[in-house]
């Protein structure tokens, strides 16, 4: 695993990468996204397992705008900007398609990508999704409202010092058991600021407009017989029929597997979390595990 960044004229990306960068037609790419306020370090260790189950697995994680280590710009942290990094990796990379996993708010962005460029999404993995239909618009009068209460924006709020930050982490869902791992997804989520305090690398402007257009947008618009799979953790978002049907309805080839877990499956209990992923692709996938 080596951390790297590329620039796309103004966006510097930062990312995560497992596997040889030169292009290998016989390798299987795997891009993974995190969700809103995340960093790509919280897939770290379903790469590890990944690549030590499959030497020809090509993987990247990026730090999305306006998250991590990667650029954030005033503005500019709609879909289609999003859109328009994946497309600036895929070119950089020389990758023609690739598997797709994606969590949360990044699953929705992760399903228009598929839809609008079916020929770059060799399967979907969609981790926990969050409303992948569009919103009523009355609903933005409550965003001001979900912003200060919502739990995975806490830390976007000023602490005084690292360790105040640190000691409201402790009781997030995604920090359950504070391992050294996820300690260290912790750190790297976290700046000290002009000003001394510390918070979230994650911006404002980035927030506003990515829950503007979730509300706007819906994922999911036409059939797709790609190789789906929905994980959904006991403990997670999507616990209805109603939430689960659409991907039922557009998803033609899609499996729907339960894991342990809460919404961040893959941090409090990766070890299940990723071998159901590797099976997953592995099923899908005529090359041979060395």
């Amino acid at each position: 695993m080596e951390r790297k960044k590329v620039n796309f004229e103004e966006i510097e990306i930062s990312y995560l990468g497992w596997g040889s960068e030169i292009d290998n037609n016989n390798s299987q790419k795997v891009l993974m996204l995190h969700g809103m306020a995340d960093h790509s370090l919280v897939w770290e260790k379903l790469g590890n397992f990944l690549s030590n189950q499959n030497a020809n697995y090509q993987i990247i994680a990026p730090d999305l705008r306006g998250h991590g280590n990667s650029s954030k710009p005033d503005a500019g942290y709609y879909f289609k900007d999003y859109l328009q990094d994946l497309e600036n990796l895929y070119q950089y990379f020389n990758w023609e398609k690739a598997h797709i996993i994606a969590h949360s708010w990044s699953a929705k962005l992760a399903c228009l990508w598929a839809t609008k460029y079916p020929q770059r999404c060799e399967s979907l993995i969609l981790v926990d999704p969050f409303f992948i239909n569009s919103m009523p618009s009355i609903f933005k009068l409550t965003f001001p409202i979900l912003y200060k209460v919502l739990p995975f924006l806490k830390l976007m709020q000023s602490f005084p010092d690292y360790q105040a930050g640190e000691t409201v982490a402790k009781g997030l869902k995604q920090f359950q058991g504070w391992t050294p791992w996820q300690e260290a997804i912790f750190k790297y989520a976290m700046e000290k600021k002009t000003d001394n305090s510390w918070s979230s690398k994650f911006i404002k402007p980035a927030r506003n407009e990515i829950f503007e257009d979730v509300m706007k947008q819906k994922g999911l618009t036409k059939k797709l017989d790609l190789p789906s799979l929905l994980m959904l953790p006991e403990k997670g978002l999507n616990r209805t029929s109603w939430q689960i049907k659409p991907y039922q309805d557009y998803l033609t080839n899609l499996k729907i597997t339960q894991v342990s877990g809460n919404h961040w499956a893959f941090i409090v209990q990766p070890d299940n979390f990723n071998q159901v992923i590797f099976d997953f692709l592995n099923n899908i996938s005529s090359i041979p595990i060395n």
